[in-house]
């Protein structure tokens, strides 16, 4: 069976070498060329499948088994949930191989399979046994831009990142443009989720602001707001929440090449967002993002643990889907 209306997050057009890009192929030498090579995996896509089928069959090919820094946590297995739970989970191979996975008992709950993404994968067909499957019902539409936080730094698995757990938990498809060491506010990003459509967005990066490539106090304000501004062409009335960077101690109170540490850049990017909704911005909303994980959950001193993703999910996830207008 065609895999194609059974994928979910893969928002922009593929072609043989890259079939889930999370960024616009025609923009390939526009981007920053760190944004590109992370674009490249398929971070939070994924197949949503319902039906009564006691198994589902995946067949696929694998390009890549080095998972680099991010390592097993990039996903080395194709995992199936449902009702919130790990239903069943398979190993993927590298090249071509097809897994079987249970499906489980709750049938009337959407099954959500969670690809391998680091192994650079791709979907050649689905097919089930003892039972029917067919594509979930569509869920509101949710664009997510970051950085390696949203993308699902070191989460042990790819179901384990923030987003992931919120589309999950509060029932919204997730687009996931999350790009690890990238996302520092390109108006070239900006444009390209101008052209999606959405029901709800949220602009959560920063921490690359400060060391990655540096960025001044000034220059964190000025990109904000023209990352703001360039979204809302495509978005005028779409809610978008945006949270500050997550603590992250090493740039709290350093500061950087130009001065700002990271307080200060999590301080101009909450002033823009605060000013834009005084000035009548009623479908924007700000997240201090300072409180949100606590430092201890911090598995690497930068990106939460387990635990950290989840205490994200839920603290954002309620809003998300409040925003969305999701049930």
């Amino acid at each position: 069976m065609d895999p194609a209306p059974f994928l979910c997050g893969n928002a922009f057009a593929g072609n043989d070498k890259v079939p889930y890009p999370r960024a616009s192929l025609q923009d390939t030498f526009r981007l920053p060329f760190d944004t590109w090579m992370q674009a490249q995996i398929p971070a939070t896509v994924r197949l949503e499948i319902a039906g009564d089928a006691s198994t589902v069959d995946i067949s696929y090919r694998t390009g890549t088994d080095d998972l680099g820094y991010r390592g097993d946590g990039a996903g080395r297995t194709f995992q199936l949930w449902r009702n919130l739970s790990l239903v069943s989970e398979e190993k993927a191979e590298l090249g071509e191989g097809t897994v079987r996975l249970s499906m489980g008992g709750a049938s009337d709950h959407r099954a959500i399979v969670y690809l391998p993404e680091g192994m650079r994968p791709r979907v050649h067909d689905v097919s089930s046994a003892g039972g029917s499957i067919e594509p979930a019902s569509p869920r509101k539409k949710w664009v997510c831009y970051g950085d390696s936080i949203a993308e699902g730094w070191i989460a042990s698995s790819p179901a384990m990142a923030w987003p992931a757990i919120v589309a999950r938990e509060y029932g919204l498809d997730v687009v996931n443009m999350g790009y690890a060491g990238a996302a520092r506010g390109e108006i070239v990003s900006a444009e390209q989720i101008a052209g999606l459509q959405a029901d709800v967005l949220s602009i959560t990066h920063g921490t690359n602001c400060w060391n990655r490539i540096a960025h001044s106090v000034e220059q964190m304000r000025a990109n904000t707001d023209a990352f703001i501004n360039v979204v809302r062409q495509g978005h005028a009335d779409t809610p978008i929440l945006v949270a500050s960077p997550i603590i992250r101690p090493d740039g709290e109170e350093t500061a950087n090449r130009l001065g700002a540490t990271l307080g200060d850049l999590r301080a101009a990017m909450e002033d823009v967002v605060r000013a834009r909704i005084a000035s009548g911005d009623s479908a924007l909303q700000l997240v201090e993002g300072l409180p949100l994980v606590p430092a201890e959950m911090l598995g690497d001193g930068i990106h939460p643990n387990d635990e950290g993703h989840v205490t994200l999910a839920r603290a954002l996830g309620p809003t998300l889907q409040k925003m969305a207008g999701a049930s």
